[in-house]
C-alpha cells in the first residue's frame, strides 16, 4: 500500500471486484457490498489487549459478526494483514495506510467468527473496532486512558448491498450475473448490458416484461402493438425468435416460436431483468443471436419485510398483489418468500380480456456456512389472454374506402374467443464453496404447461367491400420440459494473472404435443361488425404433432485480470437431436446436429472509470419448427464484433455506455400462414449503435435517456429479399425517462416521473415499398408517499402510459401470404395503492 498522510485508502477483495460480493449467507451479501471500515492515525502507545466497547449494534451488524469465516493469513504487517482479511471474507476495507505503519499483525488460519478475527488482528495495535447504528464498522485508535480518539473519518453504509441478481436501488446496477454467470462488474464486462430494475419497472407501471423493455436501446417492443399475450423482444434488429429470448433465473423459460406454450413471467415477480445484447450461446446453448432478457426472481431475504397492493384503472383494470418474506429461525439459516398476483383487465379491443393469478413460493436454506440451496415454484393461470390479431395495411395504415379502421375493432368473435394457459414451474439453485477457489453451481427447473386457443382471425379483404374474410384456428397443446445446469467456478491466481474459470455442462428436454384445427368463418364488417355468427363448424384436426428437442452442452470460460486489463475466452460444444411426430400420417422426422461457439473479449479500465473494449460471440439456435416437406428447418447461426466503452465513476452515480456492433444471422426462416410452416430465406446482416445513461444527476433526480441506431438488411441473392430491409425493425430509436423527487415545501412526499418514447419508421412490407411512420408516445408517473398525511409506509402511484392517447400503428407484418399491421396501445391509467411492513 502506497502511504496517504490522512487519506482513505482502499483494499478491495479481487474476488468480491469480480464477483460482486458474494459472501457466505444472505446477511453478509446485505453487508459486504457496501460495508467500509474507517480509521485514523493512531498516536497513542501501544495497548497490551484491544476492548470491544459496549455499543448499541444493529440487528444486521450482531448477525454480521457472528458470520464464521475460513481465513489463511500468514504473519505480517497489520495493513498488508487487513488487505487479505477483506478478500477473504469479502469485505471493503477503507483505512489510512500511514496510521498503521510498523504495526503487526499474527497468523489467522482456520475458521472463526468476524468479530474474533478482527479482536485478533487489532490485538496489541492501539485500535479497536465497532459497528455503529448505520450499520458500519469503524476502526479507532485508542488514547493513552483507553479511550478512542474521536475524530475518526466515517463513511456510512447503505441498508442494502448490491449483489449480481439480486436487488438494486434505482436505476442503476453496478454488477451483472447474466453476460459471465460469474457475477462480474459491468464496467468490466466485454459486451453491452442494460439491467432494468425493479424500481424501474416500477416507475414506469411495466404490466409486462415486453413493456419493461421499452426505454432499452437494442430492444425493440412493438412487434404486435397492444397485444399482451406474449412477449416479444426484437433484439438489435433480428426478428427471427423474438419470442425466444426470455430466461428466468440463469435457466430458458422453454418459450419456443414452433409452438403456442411460450412462457410469460409477470414482472411483479421479477427482481431484475438484465439484457445481454448479441450472441450468448457460449454459456446458453440454444438462444438468439440478438441477445437475451435475464430475470431474475424475487429470492427470500433474511429480513421480514411485505407490502400489499391494490389497483384499479381505466379499460376495467383491477388487480391485487402481495409479497411476504422473511426469516424462519433465529439462527439465520432459512428464509422464505411468498408472492402472489391476481389482475385482470379489458383490453382495447372490443370482447376481449385479461386475467391472470399467479403465485410463487420459495424458500432459502443455509445448510452450513459453505452450502446453499433455494427451492422455488411459479404458478401461473391466465384463464383470458387477450388477442394477438393484426389488421390489413388497408384501413390502418391506409384509408379503405375512404375510412380507416377503429383501434379498438376485434377481427374475431368474442362467442368463439379464448386463451387458456397454465404454466407451472418448479425448481432450485443450489450452491456449495469447497474452499475460497473452487465453488459448484447446480440450477434445474421442470416446466408443464397447458394451453388452449379458440380464435377467428381475418385472412384479407373480400373484393371491394367493407368485409374481412376470416378463418377458424383453434386447438390444444401440452408441454413438457425441463433444463440442469451444473457449474464448477475456480477463483485463483497464477503470477500476475487472476483468474475466474467457469467450467459448466447443461443439458435440457423439451417435448410438445398439439392438435389444431383451421376451418373457415364468416365474413365480418370491419366498419360496422356485429357477432355472435361466427360461422364456424369444427371437424377433424388439421394438425396434429409431437415435437421434441433435447440439447446438452458443455462449455468453458476464463475471465483473467493481469492489472487494468482484463480478457475472457469461451468455448462451448453443443449436441442437438430434435424429432417431430406427425399423428395425422404417423411421419417421423428428425435430425442430430452439433456445433463448437466461441467468444472473447478484451477490456482495459481506466483509472478514471473509461473502460473501452472489443469483443467477438458466436450464436447456435436449433428450432423444433419444419419446413414445407415437414423436414426440421436448418439451426439459426449468428456471429457478432462489438467495440465500445463504458464510463462508471468511483461514485457509482453515473453509469454511460456506447456500442458499436456488426452481427449475421445465418438460416433465417419465416413463417408462410399458407403453408402452415416456414420458409428459408437467407442470412440477415444487422449492424449500428447504441448509446446510453443513467445518472443519478442530484439527491432528487434520476434519468434514463438512450438511442439506437440499426441497419439491417437481407443477404439473400436471387431471392426478392436480397438487400431489403427486415420488417419491424425501426432504423432509429430514441428515448428518455427522468424521476424527480420533492424532499421539501409543500411537494414534499411526491414524486414525479415523465418520460418519452421514439420509434423510427420501418419496413411494412418484405419489398420495402411501405412504410410504417415513426410514432412517439409519452408516458408519466406520479407517486406520494402518504407518510405526509399520517398513512405510515404507504403510497400511491399513478401511472399513464401514452399519455396523449397517440393513435399508431406499431408495426407491419405484411407477405404475400398475410397482411397484418398492428395498432399501438391506446392511453393506459392505472392506480396502484401500496403497504408496506
Amino acid at each position: 500500500m502506497n502511504s496517504m498522510n490522512m487519506k482513505a485508502q482502499t483494499a478491495v477483495s479481487e474476488k468480491t471486484a469480480r464477483q460482486g460480493g458474494n459472501v457466505r449467507n444472505a446477511w453478509m451479501r446485505r453487508l459486504a457490498a457496501t460495508t467500509v471500515i474507517s480509521g485514523i492515525a493512531a498516536t497513542s502507545p501501544i495497548i497490551a489487549q484491544a476492548a470491544t466497547p459496549a455499543v448499541s449494534i444493529s440487528a444486521d451488524a450482531e448477525i454480521a459478526q457472528s458470520v464464521v469465516v475460513r481465513l489463511d493469513i500468514p504473519a505480517q504487517e497489520l495493513d498488508r494483514a487487513l488487505t487479505s482479511f477483506a478478500d477473504q471474507a469479502d469485505l471493503k476495507l477503507l483505512f489510512p495506510s500511514q496510521g498503521l505503519n510498523g504495526l503487526q499483525a499474527p497468523e489467522l488460519k482456520g475458521e472463526m467468527t468476524v468479530d474474533a478475527a478482527l479482536d485478533r488482528l487489532l490485538s496489541g495495535t492501539g485500535h479497536y473496532w465497532r459497528y455503529t447504528d448505520g450499520g458500519t464498522i469503524t476502526i479507532e485508535a485508542l488514547s493513552e486512558t483507553g479511550e478512542n480518539v474521536t475524530d475518526a473519518i466515517r463513511v456510512e453504509a447503505n441498508s442494502v448491498g448490491e449483489t449480481a441478481d439480486g436487488p438494486v436501488e434505482g436505476y442503476i446496477a453496478t454488477q451483472s450475473l447474466a453476460a459471465t454467470k460469474t457475477g462480474t462488474p459491468i464496467l468490466e464486462t466485454s459486451q453491452s448490458i442494460t439491467v432494468v430494475t425493479r424500481d424501474q419497472m416500477e416507475d414506469q407501471g411495466s404490466q409486462t416484461i415486453m413493456q419493461a423493455m421499452r426505454y432499452t436501446p437494442g430492444a425493440f417492443t412493438g412487434q404486435v402493438g397492444a397485444s399482451n399475450r406474449y412477449d416479444y423482444v426484437i433484439l438489435r434488429g433480428l426478428v427471427d425468435r423474438s419470442i425466444d429470448n426470455i430466461y428466468l433465473d440463469g435457466l430458458k423459460t422453454m418459450s419456443d416460436d414452433s409452438t403456442y406454450s411460450s412462457m410469460q413471467i409477470d414482472p411483479y415477480f421479477v427482481e431484475r431483468a438484465d439484457v445481454v445484447k448479441g450472441p450468448a450461446s457460449v454459456l446458453y446453448g440454444r438462444s438468439s443471436p440478438g441477445g437475451l432478457v435475464a430475470l431474475s426472481s424475487k429470492k427470500p431475504q433474511f429480513e421480514q419485510q411485505g407490502e400489499v397492493e391494490v389497483s384499479y384503472g381505466n379499460r376495467n383494470q383491477r388487480g391485487v398483489g402481495f409479497d411476504l418474506t422473511g426469516p424462519l429461525d433465529e439462527a439465520g439459516k432459512f428464509a422464505y418468500r411468498v408472492t402472489g398476483k391476481a389482475d385482470a383487465a379489458d383490453t382495447q379491443f372490443e370482447g376481449t380480456e385479461e386475467e391472470r393469478y399467479a403465485i410463487a413460493p420459495s424458500l432459502t436454506a443455509n445448510l452450513s456456512d459453505d452450502t446453499r440451496i433455494t427451492l422455488n415454484a411459479y404458478l401461473q393461470k391466465d384463464p383470458e389472454g387477450g388477442t394477438h390479431n393484426g389488421l390489413p395495411s388497408e384501413g390502418t395504415l391506409f384509408p379503405r374506402n375512404g375510412k380507416y379502421i377503429s383501434t379498438g375493432f376485434f377481427d374475431g368473435d368474442p362467442s368463439l374467443e379464448a386463451y387458456e394457459r397454465t404454466q407451472n414451474m418448479v425448481g432450485y439453485q443450489f450452491e456449495h464453496d469447497f474452499d475460497d477457489t473452487f465453488t459448484a453451481r447446480q440450477n434445474f427447473r421442470f416446466v408443464d404447461a397447458d394451453v388452449h386457443i379458440d380464435q377467428i382471425y381475418q385472412t384479407g379483404w373480400d373484393g371491394t367491400s367493407d368485409e374481412l374474410k376470416r378463418t377458424y384456428g383453434g386447438g390444444d397443446e401440452t408441454l413438457r420440459a425441463y433444463t440442469v445446469d451444473n457449474q464448477l467456478q475456480a477463483d485463483f491466481a497464477t503470477g500476475e494473472l487472476d483468474h475466474t474459470v467457469l467450467m459448466g455442462f447443461d443439458y435440457q428436454h423439451r417435448r410438445t404435443q398439439n392438435t389444431w384445427q383451421f376451418p373457415g368463418a364468416s365474413n365480418i364488417n370491419a366498419f360496422t361488425p356485429v357477432y355472435g355468427s361466427p360461422g364456424v363448424t369444427l371437424g377433424a384436426p388439421t394438425t396434429s404433432n409431437v415435437r421434441t428437442l433435447e440439447q446438452a452442452g458443455l462449455y468453458l470460460e476464463d475471465q483473467f485480470a493481469y492489472e487494468n486489463w482484463r480478457f475472457s475466452l469461451g468455448l462451448r460444444q453443443d449436441w442437438v437431436e430434435t424429432t417431430k411426430l406427425d399423428r395425422l400420417t404417423n411421419k417421423k422426422t428428425g435430425e442430430d446436429r452439433e456445433k463448437l461457439t466461441k467468444r472473447a473479449g478484451v477490456l482495459y479500465l481506466f483509472d478514471n472509470g473509461i473502460a473501452p473494449y472489443v469483443s467477438y460471440s458466436e450464436s447456435f439456435n436449433p428450432s423444433l419448427s419444419s419446413d414445407v416437406a415437414g423436414n426440421p428447418i436448418e439451426p439459426s447461426e449468428g456471429t457478432q464484433y462489438e467495440a465500445g466503452v463504458k464510463y462508471q465513476p468511483e461514485n457509482g452515480n453515473l453509469l454511460l455506455s456506447v456500442a458499436a456492433f456488426y452481427l449475421e444471422q445465418d438460416n433465417v426462416a419465416v413463417y408462410n400462414s399458407s403453408t402452415f410452416a416456414y420458409d428459408p430465406v437467407g442470412k440477415i446482416e444487422s449492424q449500428g449503435l447504441e448509446l446510453e445513461a443513467r445518472a443519478n444527476l442530484s439527491e432528487n433526480l434520476s434519468v434514463i435517456a438512450s438511442y439506437t441506431y440499426t441497419d439491417a438488411s437481407y443477404d439473400a441473392p436471387g431471392d426478392a429479399k436480397d438487400g431489403k430491409r427486415p420488417m419491424q425493425v425501426p432504423e432509429h430509436m430514441a428515448s428518455v425517462w427522468g424521476d424527480y423527487r420533492f424532499n421539501a415545501g409543500a411537494l414534499s412526499g411526491l414524486s414525479i416521473g415523465a418520460g418519452a418514447r421514439f420509434v423510427g419508421e420501418m419496413a411494412g412490407n418484405e419489398s420495402n415499398t411501405i412504410t410504417v411512420p415513426d410514432y412517439t408516445i409519452f408516458d408519466l408517473a406520479l407517486n406520494y408517499d402518504m407518510a405526509k398525511v399520517g398513512l405510515e409506509n404507504t403510497d400511491l402511484r399513478l401511472n399513464v402510459n401514452n399519455l396523449f392517447d397517440k393513435e399508431y400503428v406499431a408495426s407491419c407484418l405484411i407477405t404475400q401470404w398475410s397482411d397484418n399491421c398492428y395498432y399501438g396501445e391506446e392511453r393506459s391509467i392505472l392506480a396502484t395503492l401500496r403497504y408496506r411492513f
